[in-house]
């Protein structure tokens, strides 16, 4: 075969190999650009303390244990969990939990299992120790994205410590947030409207 005929020929399967490869790593007509992260609350949007600025804490991956014994990983698929601890100079704290499901079927299953873990802490921990006394309170839902809703937990222990925890489930889409507020205190002591605010500005703020 002369040569300039063998050249036209490796040329066109240089040509074709080329076009071949362009088609497999092009990306599929109509393919869904990854999703972004949830955005978190910052420490201005936690419910104001009296004598003492937030503070917040980085972004992490995992789920966190200063949620206590009322929300848990426990019979729940392994999801993608992140949150963000915030703290006072005082004995108050914060936590905002992301957890990014499947779909919004799921999302929406996973928020009332949480909230249903929320509103049955109070005599799960009486149940597993008989030196606490656990009071829950139901403060309503709230009318953001696919829903919230607010509750309140006291405990009062045998020798007098007494603490005040609210907590809050949302859900946008086929993403859940939990946020807990909680200090040393009763009901009385509760930022309930504030939190409200906050656990709206925390749904809202996810996309």
């Amino acid at each position: 075969m002369p040569k300039h005929v063998r050249a036209s020929a490796l040329a066109a399967l240089t040509v074709a190999a080329l076009a071949a490869g362009t088609v497999l790593t092009a990306p599929a007509a109509g393919a869904a650009p990854k999703a972004a992260a949830p955005k978190f609350l910052s420490a201005s949007e936690l419910p104001p303390h009296p004598t003492s600025a937030w503070t917040a804490g980085p972004v992490t991956e995992g789920f966190p244990e200063s949620l206590g014994s009322c929300v848990s990983t426990e019979g729940v698929l392994s999801y993608t969990y992140r949150h963000r601890e915030f703290r006072t100079e005082l004995e108050t704290g914060a936590v905002q939990l992301t957890v990014v499901t499947g779909t919004a079927a799921q999302a929406k299953a996973l928020a009332k299992h949480y909230d249903d873990l929320i509103r049955t802490c109070a005599d799960r921990i009486e149940k597993a120790d008989p030196d606490i006394e656990a009071e829950g309170r139901d403060y309503g839902t709230l009318p953001v994205e696919e829903g919230a809703r607010v509750r309140g937990l006291h405990t009062e222990t045998s020798w007098g410590a007494t603490d005040i925890s609210l907590l809050s489930v949302g859900r946008d889409g086929r993403t859940v947030t939990v946020v807990k507020w909680g200090q040393m205190g009763d009901f009385e002591d509760a930022p309930v409207g504030a939190f409200k605010k906050t656990t709206t500005t925390a749904v809202n703020k996810l996309y």
